[in-house]
């Protein structure tokens, strides 16, 4: 069985855009993470056996504040990379939304999502 460890509308002020006043004036940033986890903290109710999503919360802001990046696709990238890197999961998907977008037709985001699979 897999457990799915899930962090739903993390919201963190970043520097990342295409456009120089983005990545200066900073923006709002949502993040969706869904991380598959082995079962052993279902069956035995240790944290010490569990993903603590404290711990994804600070992988996630870490890697957000290191660096401006330009595209989505590249935050939701090196998120996901991380996540999988650090923590023991078979699977991280990673949704980074931009819910103050301004474009021509009103929206209420942007987003890109990322799925990493751990390499067996």
């Amino acid at each position: 069985m897999t457990v799915t460890v899930e962090l739903a509308g993390l919201e963190l002020t970043g520097y990342h855009g295409a456009l120089a006043e983005e990545r200066e004036a900073g923006q709002r940033f949502l993040f969706d993470v869904w991380l598959d986890v082995p079962d052993p903290a279902a069956a035995t109710d240790r944290l010490e056996d569990a993903v603590d999503y404290r711990d994804v919360a600070a992988a996630v802001r870490r890697v957000s504040d290191g660096r401006a990046y330009h595209l989505l696709e590249a935050l939701a990238a090196a998120i996901a990379d991380e996540l999988i890197a650090r923590f023991p999961v078979t699977r991280a998907r990673v949704r980074v939304r931009k819910p103050d977008v301004r474009l021509d037709a009103p929206v209420a985001w942007a987003g890109v999502s990322v799925e990493r699979l751990r390499e067996p």
